[in-house]
């Protein structure tokens, strides 16, 4: 039984590995940002952390700068520190999880970064290390995998790119087979590992074997023209988390195959198709609900925060004062009471709006929200009844809206 520091252990590749390591009967500790701070510590304060352990594994990864943790900290300077921490708390072993593709002149920050950490490796000494590279890895929990089973579940898979870029998916099972093969391991371990499946792949190959893995018939694709493409992926930088961005993009456009022989070696055996691997855990239907509300989830939280912006701009004076003012008569108030309750209230829907849009605790603002859109409710009960019954309902709509905020709150939580 071996000692295992899994950096990066509450993350996707992570969690994965620390369960398989467990599992073959090793000691694991798994931590994340909040037990080991690649960005922040020190080369003291990480040595005194991870001492005691026969092997540590690097886990830890950025898609895009989240919290201040850039992936030039991450990947390159905080590895770097990390990697010296080792041989001064005398780890005797190194799995280190880079990217296929990474090198310091590589064409993405992301490949730069990984690239920067497997230089700093390649000079050390007294460190027995070996770097897994793998291409995109597949599996339960995997931000790869959410995006691409949400493109498979439309009802037209849009084709990205061209639809011939190629890939070389992993199951994450493999990667985690092989990292318990490789701390179980006798003698010096293989300086790198190409971690990729067993044939490269189109996007369109992929996309359609995970739609058919959600239990869904073939469709066609629907081309979408790089300018879009390009747009989407700004569009996904601002909007949500994940690999849904210009670098991923970058990435993909390159190419991202190997050779799987080297790694069938090690592993003992050839990593699994991505069509059979997936068989190895049916999709549920939680599954297939999780890819089709994974692009109504930010679509959801922006317009709500717009219509709450947007309801607040308006009170401020872009709809007529007066028509508000008469309103507000028609419920027995007048002078500054009127003024308080409008502008006010013009106040917190424009607040609540933008908070929403920054994705500032989308639960407790949901919730704020709730609760004024039940209070304006009540005021307007005293409205005539052609607020409520009026074809468009304005006040009647007010339903609908919560609705909306409490699946916004649950898929946010």
């Amino acid at each position: 039984m071996s000692r295992v520091l899994i950096v990066g252990g509450t993350g996707f590749i992570g969690r994965h590995v620390a369960a398989a390591l467990a599992a073959a009967g090793h000691q694991v500790t798994a931590v994340g940002r909040t037990g080991l701070n690649l960005a922040s510590l020190s080369e003291a304060e990480m040595a005194a952390r991870i001492g005691g352990h026969d092997a540590v594994i690097n886990a830890a990864g950025l898609v895009r700068s989240h919290d201040g943790n850039t992936m030039d900290v991450v990947h390159g300077e905080g590895a770097e520190r990390l990697f010296r921490a080792c041989i001064r708390a005398g780890i005797p072993r190194l799995i280190h999880i880079s990217a296929l593709g990474a090198s310091s002149a590589g064409a993405t920050l992301y490949q730069r970064s990984k690239g920067r950490a497997e230089d700093a490796l390649n000079v050390l000494r007294g460190l027995d290390w070996c770097v897994l590279r793998p291409s995109v890895v597949i599996g339960p929990g995997g931000a790869s995998t959410a995006v691409l089973a949400a493109l498979a579940a439309m009802p037209l898979p849009p084709r990205i790119g061209p639809g011939t870029w190629q890939v070389q998916p992993i199951h994450v099972d493999d990667l985690a087979e092989l990292a318990v093969r490789l701390v179980e391991h006798d003698g010096p371990l293989p300086r790198s590992l190409d971690v990729v499946g067993p044939e490269p792949m189109t996007t369109d190959a992929v996309t359609a074997a995970l739609r058919a893995w959600l239990g869904l018939a073939p469709r066609p694709f629907v081309p979408v023209p790089a300018p879009l493409l390009g747009l989407l992926a700004a569009l996904g930088e601002r909007m949500m988390d994940g690999p849904m961005n210009r670098e991923v993009v970058a990435m993909l456009k390159a190419g991202n195959v190997s050779d799987p022989s080297p790694l069938a070696t090690v592993l003992g055996r050839p990593p699994r198709a991505l069509a059979d691997a997936l068989a190895r855990c049916p999709a549920t239907e939680a599954d297939l609900w999780h890819a089709r509300l994974f692009f109504i989830r930010p679509a959801l939280r922006w317009s709500l925060g717009l219509l709450w912006v947007t309801t607040g701009l308006l009170s401020f004076g872009l709809y007529p004062v007066e028509d508000s003012h008469r309103m507000l008569a028609q419920l027995g108030l007048h002078g500054l009471f009127a003024d308080t309750l409008l502008y006010g209230g013009a106040a917190l829907d424009l607040g609540l709006g933008a908070l929403l849009l920054a994705r500032w605790r989308p639960v407790v603002v949901g919730g704020a929200m709730l609760a004024s859109m039940a209070a304006f409710s009540l005021i307007g009960l005293g409205l005539p009844a052609e607020y409520w019954l009026h074809p468009f309902a304005p006040l009647l709509k007010n339903l609908s809206i919560a609705a909306a905020v409490l699946t916004m709150m649950a898929l946010e939580a």
